[in-house]
């Protein structure tokens, strides 16, 4: 499944902590006027589930000795069918709360930079909002099924804000022109492989324009420029921790390894291995039909992909078996039909060179199967 959905994964907790949370920070309590508020954006780590960082909301409050962060988007593990409702995209998510010694004692931990902002609303306000994140983690408001561009720690965080503030004050600010694939692609820088793998599970959705904030930065950016009653809605973000960012080496998970794969499989020239590697393009497409046809992951759906990773690709076992050379120079003609489709719907997307190479080498090997079996076609010869 998609590895950067996994970016929740360190927040899972047990369902028992976030009842004890809603009993703990009941709508009881009346924030002094020592009460700050601010959004928390936690900066991307090398690790898959914090590819692309984390938001959460900071609740302070130095009279009442209340410093708590509350996070949207963890999930319990011991849920029944976990993997096909992960799969299927009807896993309940939910938010959690805890202490800011806890919480920023984590980051510390794992080295990710973590930013504040401050927002610059009356105690009425702050005491509305820190009243509707205890309903929604008393009520059941706080589950939720998770969206990767729709609905996800981000989004929830903007959302509740919006509701506190009585309209759509926080809207995105930036990059509304490129596309939400596009704007993922910085983020995996030193993870090829992930890059490689959300470029082909993806379908049109991640093509649309990106006027919507999903990811935690995205949020930080936009409230540096937001207004709310002629006031900056945020003050300036100010590092609570500060980590230069690494970006990771690794022997295997490069383009190297990559391009090094496929013209391996150009350069052999087997018969073997050109038909494992065609039914693993095969095999993938399957997938990409299952999981397009099964999931609610808008994302997944419309998966122009399978143009390449055609599932077709498998009947080439069968058709060498029954040494069927017509059949094999038909399918593999259709195929190289369907790559030139795939080039010309891709041409102006984000991930055409990251694809490039399995375009090049999906072209050659069927053009030499092509080659090799069109004697067979009596109208040809």
């Amino acid at each position: 499944m998609l590895q950067h959905f996994l970016h929740f994964i360190k927040y899972t907790v047990l369902i028992t902590l976030l009842l004890v949370s809603a009993n703990s920070f009941s709508q009881d309590i009346t924030l002094s006027k020592n009460t700050n508020v601010s959004v928390l954006t936690c900066g991307t780590g090398n690790e898959v589930y914090s590819l692309f960082g984390h938001t959460a909301i900071r609740v302070q409050d130095t009279l009442n000795r209340i410093d708590v962060v509350y996070n949207y988007g963890a999930f319990d593990f011991n849920t029944p069918n976990f993997v096909m409702k992960f799969t299927k995209g009807d896993l309940q998510y939910f938010a959690v709360i805890n202490s800011f010694t806890d919480f920023i004692n984590q980051y510390q931990y794992e080295k990710r930079t973590v930013y504040e902002q401050q927002l610059n609303i009356p105690l009425k306000l702050k005491q509305n909002l820190f009243d509707n994140l205890n309903t929604s983690l008393s009520s059941g408001e706080s589950f939720y099924t998770y969206k990767f561009i729709d609905k996800n720690c981000t989004s929830m965080v903007v959302d509740i804000i919006n509701k506190t503030l009585g309209g759509t004050v926080i809207i995105k600010k930036e990059d509304t022109d490129l596309t939400y694939r596009s704007i993922l692609y910085p983020y995996f820088s030193g993870h090829f492989y992930e890059k490689l793998g959300t470029s082909i599970i993806f379908g049109t959705k991640v093509d649309q324009k990106g006027t919507q904030i999903f990811l935690p930065l995205e949020l930080k950016k936009s409230l540096e420029k937001i207004t709310f009653n002629k006031v900056v809605l945020a003050n300036d973000s100010k590092a609570l921790l500060e980590f230069e960012t690494i970006t990771p080496f690794s022997w295997w998970n490069n383009i190297y390894t990559y391009i090094l794969l496929l013209l391996s499989i150009i350069l052999i020239n087997k018969k073997s291995t050109t038909l494992f590697y065609l039914c693993m393009m095969g095999i993938i497409g399957l997938f990409f039909t299952f999981v397009g046809f099964y999931s609610q992951h808008l994302e997944l759906g419309y998966n122009y992909n399978i143009l390449l990773f055609n599932p077709t690709l498998i009947g080439l076992l069968f058709l060498y078996w029954k040494k069927n050379k017509q059949g094999l120079y038909i399918l593999a003609l259709l195929n190289i039909l369907c790559i030139v489709v795939y080039v010309l719907v891709i041409i102006t997307k984000a991930h055409l060179l990251i694809v490039l190479p399995l375009i090049i080498t999906n072209a050659i090997v069927l053009f030499k199967i092509l080659i090799e079996n069109k004697k067979s076609v009596p109208i040809i010869s």
